[in-house]
C-alpha cells in the first residue's frame, strides 16, 4: 500500500469498506464468466426460486419495518462503512 497514492488508497479502501494498514497487500483480479446455456440458467433461477420460497415459508412474519432493520444489520456487519439510503 505504501507505493500508491493518496488517491488510490482512497479508492481501495472506499471499495473495501474500511481502511487499510500500510503493509498489507491488496490484490485485485478479473474472472469471465463461465459460459452457460439458457436452459442451464433457467435450472439455476428455478432451484433459487425453490430454494428461497422453502426459506420463506419456514420464517417468522415481521412487520416491513423489522425486515428493513434486520437488512440493515446485515449490511452494517458486512460493510462497517455501510449507510442506508433511506
Amino acid at each position: 500500500m505504501k507505493d500508491l497514492s493518496p488517491d488510490q488508497k482512497m479508492a481501495i479502501e472506499s471499495l473495501l469498506g474500511r481502511s487499510v494498514l500500510e503493509q498489507e497487500t491488496v490484490s485485485v483480479q478479473a474472472f469471465q464468466p463461465p459460459p452457460i446455456s439458457d436452459q442451464g440458467r433457467q435450472e439455476i433461477v428455478g432451484a433459487l426460486r425453490q430454494y428461497f420460497a422453502e426459506l420463506d415459508a419456514k420464517r417468522q412474519p415481521v412487520s416491513d419495518r423489522e425486515a428493513d432493520d434486520i437488512i440493515y444489520a446485515a449490511m452494517r456487519n458486512t460493510r462497517p462503512g455501510y449507510r442506508s439510503h433511506q
